[in-house]
């Protein structure tokens, strides 16, 4: 009869020790709309058609996250949330400055406020980090297609880009890349579709 107490007692312990270590351990945040507002406010919700990514973008061996959200106004909240708002695409086409290139919007209804949205990870927790390293939301990019895949920026060089094939009427391909300073876009051609 003894040895049955025991037993059970050594097994409800058992049971409260896992129970506490697994209350303890760090639960990853789910990619939902909560999240996005977290981050980057009110005014960006995620669009579900694109999956979010992974990758270290800015070459420091953290894990870094990008996804696509719908940002109504994205410069009204990027103090608060301290992101920056880039327009890689119109930059490398000779103008960036985003208080205005943010007005210029798309031709097409259905990608008007598209963004492309990027957490540098920081740490171990990498972008799941309660203080990620930065922010960003990258805007003007028609989105079809979202992958991020290394590409090789010099013979000697090659860096993890963020490539989007755009919905636009020459469906050009662009990639998206951190020079260690700041995002560069760099055009690739039209796509292979007639």
């Amino acid at each position: 009869m003894w040895s049955r107490i025991f037993a059970l007692l050594f097994l409800s312990a058992s049971a409260m020790a896992q129970t506490s270590a697994s209350a303890s351990a760090p639960v990853p945040p789910k990619i939902d709309n909560d999240f996005v507002h977290q981050q980057f406010g009110d005014s960006c919700s995620l669009e579900p058609q694109f999956q979010p990514l992974t990758g270290d973008l800015n070459g420091d061996g953290v894990e870094d996250l990008v996804f696509v959200a719908r940002c109504k106004n994205p410069l009204i909240d990027q103090d608060d949330k301290n992101y920056k708002v880039i327009d890689p695409m119109d930059s490398f086409y000779g103008y960036g400055n985003t208080k205005v290139t943010a007005g210029f919007g798309q031709n097409d209804p259905r990608q008007h406020g598209i963004c492309i949205l990027v957490i540098h990870g920081a740490g171990d927790a990498a972008w799941r980090s309660t203080s990620t390293e930065s922010k960003f939301v990258i805007i003007n990019l028609a989105v079809k297609t979202i992958a991020v895949k290394r590409m090789r920026i010099s013979k000697k060089r090659a860096t993890t880009a963020i490539y989007v094939e755009e919905a636009n009427a020459d469906q050009m391909t662009g990639a998206i890349f951190w020079d260690g300073k700041k995002y560069h876009y760099e055009p690739l051609g039209s796509g292979m579709e007639e």
